[in-house]
């Protein structure tokens, strides 16, 4: 698949499903619009506009940051990068960046999205509630900037810059995505969710749902959507239950967070959607690949 085509690390980022992902287009003969409602780091969707799979994403967050962020690379691509490029890798400038995020001041999306962005490349794991790589005295086997290599990254920015006009985004409730946005995509579309984790969400997101609001957008996602929809989560019995008249499968995934850990996670199918017979997923850190029958 090559290397990463998304800008941010994303606690949980999908971008090695994208073959998987590509196989239910392809099953679908869906090839116009794709929709992440919780975009995030949108590793499926740049790997599907960029290679020309899609020819319209459509990107939603409802936390201001991330937004901002995108915001910035479809607007002010060549700011952005100036920012990236003569970014100081000291921790009083992480320290600026975590004010402006705690702000979070609307007037100014390019700081904001810039701010967001250093913080995703300098905290560990990308989140960005968690500290900064190194530590405060920088004394850890890896640094700041272990995950900011300029070049690598303005190129990125550079490469999506060129299909800003095929990136929609927009930052609202997912709910209200859900209700409001949704219905004016085109029927021939795929909607991938990709929600905050049931389980220690409150760790990896600013924005995360208690349990009654896993239970309601579980609601609004299986009555609301028309066009065909999957959906991913962390694999626990609570979620099952919420969708356990859906079609699914759950597979074992390893993840780093700070340290490497194994977990389960669902993907979960709308009803109208063709499935391939294989569909094959390559699974993160240590290249396992397994084939699930549906």
């Amino acid at each position: 698949m090559g290397r990463f085509k998304t800008p941010l690390r994303y606690p949980g980022g999908k971008q090695r499903l994208t073959p998987f992902i590509n196989e239910i287009l392809e099953s679908n003969s869906i090839d116009g619009h794709y929709v992440e409602p919780y975009a995030g780091g949108a590793g499926v969707a740049m790997e599907l506009l960029l290679s020309k799979r899609v020819n319209n994403v459509h990107l939603n967050d409802s936390y201001l940051g991330v937004y901002a962020f995108w915001y910035s690379v479809i607007h002010y691509p060549e700011e952005l990068c100036r920012k990236i490029l003569s970014a100081s890798m000291t921790v009083d400038e992480w320290r600026k960046r975590q004010s402006i995020v705690k702000e979070s001041d609307k007037d100014d999306l390019l700081e904001l999205g810039f701010s967001t962005f250093y913080l995703n490349r300098c905290n560990r794991s990308g989140v960005i509630k968690a500290g900064v790589i190194g530590g405060l005295n920088q004394s850890g086997n890896y640094k700041m900037d272990a995950r900011f290599n300029r070049n690598d990254l303005i190129n990125r920015i550079e490469s999506i810059a060129l299909f800003k006009d095929k990136i929609h985004i927009s930052n609202l409730d997912a709910e209200f995505y859900i209700e409001n946005y949704l219905p004016n995509v085109p029927n021939n579309s795929l909607i991938y969710l990709d929600p905050p984790y049931y389980n220690k969400a409150s760790g990896l997101y600013l924005n995360s749902y208690k349990n009654d609001d896993h239970s309601r957008i579980g609601l609004k996602i299986q009555n609301n959507i028309n066009q065909n929809w999957i959906l991913s989560y962390d694999g626990v019995q609570e979620i099952l239950d919420i969708y356990s008249k859906r079609r699914h499968f759950i597979y074992d995934l390893q993840y780093s967070a700070q340290t490497v850990k194994k977990g389960k996670e669902v993907f979960i199918f709308d009803d109208n959607l063709v499935l391939p017979q294989k569909c094959s997923l390559n699974y993160v850190n240590d290249g396992l690949k397994n084939i699930i029958n549906v």
